[in-house]
């Protein structure tokens, strides 16, 4: 009996930002988003243990390269290729730091998935 192969490559996958989601570039170039802590547990957090309203994710060199490029049109392969035109070696081992990246951007709900037209 044959397993159902998945159609979908991951490496074409086109993720883009979440709408909505605040972020800003500093002097360095690195992003920095804006989360904010929104509902009724955060709330209270907010009051009982002084939690703050807004939490700010500080990306590193890569991914706030990648960041910016993410408009729901270009694969993960594209970006691929234009991060490593832009950090050659550096961004070794390429697909699979991509991968786990979008794997977390994804976890936290940070990036949303163009669907195929």
């Amino acid at each position: 009996m044959k397993k159902k192969q998945n159609s979908e490559n991951y490496l074409e996958r086109r993720p883009m930002r979440k709408e909505g989601l605040a972020w800003n570039t500093d002097e360095k170039g690195l992003v920095t988003l804006e989360i904010q802590n929104t509902g009724l547990m955060n709330r209270i957090a907010q009051k009982l243990l002084k939690k703050p309203k807004v939490s700010y994710v500080h990306l590193e060199e890569i991914g706030s390269f990648v960041w910016p490029l993410l408009d729901g049109r270009k694969t993960i392969l594209t970006l691929g290729e234009a991060v490593k035109e832009q950090f050659g070696e550096k961004a070794e081992p390429l697909y699979e730091r991509l991968a786990k990246y979008f794997q977390i951007l994804d976890s936290y709900h940070f990036v949303e998935w163009k669907q195929e037209e």
